[in-house]
């Protein structure tokens, strides 16, 4: 392999471009691991089959795949997988009928992590105002004794 990438330049040249890009997608994923809900990794990875950013149209239908894979692509189980993509579903974000497809709008979930649809079911809430709650009825115990 050494020799053959000294005497061919071009396979070195796209040899190495594959190595770089797939060390870019490792960080990146990481990343989105530690720092991203399951939420966020799975719309991210339905935009990446889409292959949206990508030069060109994006593909409206990835490629055919189970709730399972996915599951074990973004690191949760496929009940999850399930819920997310009815809910992505009934959002409008993509339609699921054997082959899923991806509409654009699934990016306002990762960019501005928010969706579409601003009813209060689907309004994804701060971890403040979730714990709000809990601090004032706290409070209220400890001035109530």
């Amino acid at each position: 392999m050494v020799r053959v990438m000294h005497e061919e330049r071009s396979l070195s040249d796209m040899y190495l471009k594959f190595l770089l890009a797939r060390s870019m997608r490792t960080q990146a994923d990481l990343i989105d691991q530690l720092f991203n809900s399951s939420e966020k990794r799975l719309a991210r990875i339905l935009l990446l089959m889409a292959e949206f950013g990508e030069p060109g149209e994006p593909e409206p239908f990835i490629p055919p795949i189970t709730q399972e894979t996915l599951a074990e692509m973004i690191g949760t189980t496929r009940s999850r997988v399930s819920f997310f993509m009815n809910r992505f579903r009934k959002l409008g974000l993509i339609e699921y009928n054997g082959r899923i497809r991806v509409h654009k709008s699934l990016i306002n979930v990762i960019l501005y992590d928010r969706f579409t649809g601003n009813t209060p079911e689907t309004s994804s809430k701060s971890p403040k105002s979730a714990a709000a709650p809990r601090i004032r009825s706290k409070q209220a115990r400890q001035r109530a004794a």
